[in-house]
């Protein structure tokens, strides 16, 4: 139900793609206002609040937590560039350092599968005993 350019939560949550309670969750996380009492029975939310939703699953889809999305929020205006990119530099930062550590499990993962397919059916397999805390991977 759309009431003079405002939406229910139903129907803003439906227009933004997400539920009900991930409207509700962002409002006391602060990341989107109360609505205003009208003099109807439900309240509405301004459409605008869609595309601050839309900005928020776009920011969690590039890896930023709620916190550092609010940050953002505050800097909506643009006006601080370097703040904002202050913020996407630390995010980036961060996000290499996982890279990293996945490439070195990845590479750890690879070397025990190896060496699991090399070792005979008497053996340990070298992948239980890594996991066991027997050996350690490379």
């Amino acid at each position: 139900m759309q009431v003079k350019n405002n939406f229910t939560i139903g129907r803003l949550a439906r227009a933004a793609g997400v539920g009900v309670e991930t409207v509700r969750y962002y409002q006391r996380r602060k990341l989107l206002p109360l609505p205003v009492a009208q003099d109807s029975a439900f309240r509405t939310y301004p459409v605008a609040l869609v595309d601050r939703i839309r900005f928020i699953k776009r920011s969690q889809e590039l890896g930023f937590s709620l916190d550092e999305i609010e940050a953002l929020l505050q800097l909506e205006d643009g006006s601080d560039r370097a703040a904002i990119r202050e913020l996407a530099a630390d995010k980036l930062q961060h996000i290499r350092a996982k890279i990293a550590d996945l490439a070195r499990i990845e590479a750890a993962l690879s070397h025990l599968i190896h060496e699991c397919a090399a070792t005979g059916q008497s053996q340990v397999c070298p992948i239980i005993a890594a996991l066991a805390g027997s050996t350690a991977p490379d």
